[in-house]
């Protein structure tokens, strides 16, 4: 008894297409794209117009920082200036002023000079040598003191007869029938002072009264 033969091996496993397979299959090959080639850009704006905008705008915002700058130097400038003018002003004047006390003290010592000086009659200098002596003695002192107020800026107020000016003198007593003008200064009681051109001390005058008949004829207020 003979041994039957071997089968033949099967065919290969061949696929058969399937027309409508795409149509079953839901993703399609456009889906099976990478994500980027679905997405498409939206068009920039131009780079140069978008620049030129910027720039201008920055070139006036730099532009009024510079004039807000340049303002705000001009003005600490101008106060620096006054601040410095205001200084040197005062530095001056507490210079000039620094020995007005002093120097209103002083006036009444010039004061009493003079009268020490009054007080001598003119034949008892002639007659008697140490009064004499003593009133020369007086004078040089005298001298010597106008000489350290002139170096002070002092300067002594001697009106008589000058018109009266209220900044300068003080009127105690009006005389009539002096045949000045009215207001003439016709009587110094005390001389007064000026250090650097400021009052320092007023002087006390007599001034002429104006009748009703004279021209020009007034009244001066004793009480100024």
């Amino acid at each position: 008894m003979s041994a039957d033969p071997a089968p033949d091996p099967p065919p290969p496993f061949t696929r058969l297409n399937r027309p409508n397979e795409e149509a079953e299959n839901p993703m399609s090959e456009e889906q099976n794209k990478p994500a980027d080639a679905e997405v498409e850009p939206t068009a920039a704006p131009a780079p140069e117009a978008a620049a030129a905008g910027t720039g201008d705008d920055r070139v006036a915002a730099l532009e009024a920082e510079v004039a807000t700058l340049k303002d705000q130097l001009l003005r600490a400038m101008a106060e620096t200036e006054n601040t410095r003018r205001r200084a040197q002003r005062d530095r001056e004047d507490a210079s000039k002023y620094a020995v007005t006390s002093f120097a209103k003290e002083l006036a009444a010592v010039a004061d009493n000079l003079r009268r020490a000086l009054d007080a001598v009659p003119a034949e008892g200098r002639e007659q008697d040598e140490m009064l004499k002596g003593l009133a020369v003695g007086v004078e040089a002192t005298e001298r010597q003191l106008f000489a350290a107020f002139d170096r002070a800026g002092v300067k002594r107020i001697d009106p008589a007869g000058e018109m009266f000016d209220p900044n300068f003198h003080q009127v105690m007593f009006e005389i009539e029938n002096t045949g000045k003008p009215a207001g003439t200064v016709v009587q110094v009681l005390q001389p007064g002072y000026t250090i650097h051109g400021r009052l320092l001390r007023e002087a006390m005058v007599g001034v002429a009264k104006g009748g009703a008949n004279e021209p020009g004829g007034q009244h001066i207020d004793t009480k100024a």
